[in-house]
């Protein structure tokens, strides 16, 4: 197993990842009757793609002996209706002004960006829209 999920009541749930025992609490949105303390199960959806992302850039850039330290992310998730689902996220990357990379190297890394395990597992009514600001 992955996780083990509990609900809390008042529409809260917690997550323990088994391996590490670390934990993450969910609240319902305010706008679906939640309190909105929490991440949603939806923020993490598309949370989940921005750290995907980061991740594997961040690997590519190890083996290319570049540092992404100090890198954000910015997510913003669009909510549709009748379905309520996401509809779409939007990736806005900040790199640090100190990172010089020429257009090659930037080009790897959008590409692992791109290709991530996240970004191919959300169906593609979902869309993503990413943007790479090299500063």
């Amino acid at each position: 197993m992955t996780s083990q999920i509990i609900y809390k009541g008042a529409l809260r749930t917690e997550a323990t990842h088994l391996q590490s025992n670390t934990i993450i609490e969910t609240d319902a949105p305010t706008d679906n009757q939640g309190k909105g303390e929490r991440f949603s199960p939806t923020d993490l959806l598309a949370t989940s793609l921005g750290n995907c992302m980061l991740t594997i850039m961040g690997i590519k850039a190890r083996d290319m002996q570049i540092s992404l330290e100090g890198t954000k992310v910015d997510i913003t998730k669009i909510m549709k209706t009748e379905p309520r689902r996401v509809g779409g996220i939007k990736v806005d990357f900040h790199f640090p002004v100190t990172l010089k990379l020429n257009d090659k190297e930037k080009e790897i890394l959008q590409k692992a960006a791109l290709t991530c395990p996240v970004a191919k597992s959300i169906h593609p009514d979902i869309e993503q829209d990413v943007t790479f600001n090299w500063s």
